[in-house]
């Protein structure tokens, strides 16, 4: 039975098409996230990344600025978690 992925129990694969580990955190939720509350670092705190998530809390999501490039991020495939694993799942 070659050629089977294995899943996340929710049923998302945990691998990317390209063969990266993928992260069981929804691509969705912190995009969602990021958008709405990006500047308290929320979405940095969903996926585990809570010192860098505390800096953007303090620095108002540096400004902005790396609030929009962690959305862009986000929405390009691009943005890990805590454990280096690519958000490819939605």
């Amino acid at each position: 039975m070659s050629g089977q992925v294995p899943v996340f129990p929710n049923g998302k694969p945990m691998t990317t098409v390209t063969g990266q580990p993928a992260s069981p955190k929804s691509r969705l939720a912190a995009t969602l996230l990021c958008f709405f509350l990006g500047v308290l670092g929320i979405h940095r705190f969903y996926v585990g990344k809570v010192g860098t998530g505390l800096i953007q809390l303090l620095t108002g999501g540096g400004l902005g600025i790396w609030v929009l490039i962690d959305f862009i991020m986000i929405l390009v495939g691009t943005f890990r978690d805590k454990e280096f694993r690519v958000l490819s799942n939605w």
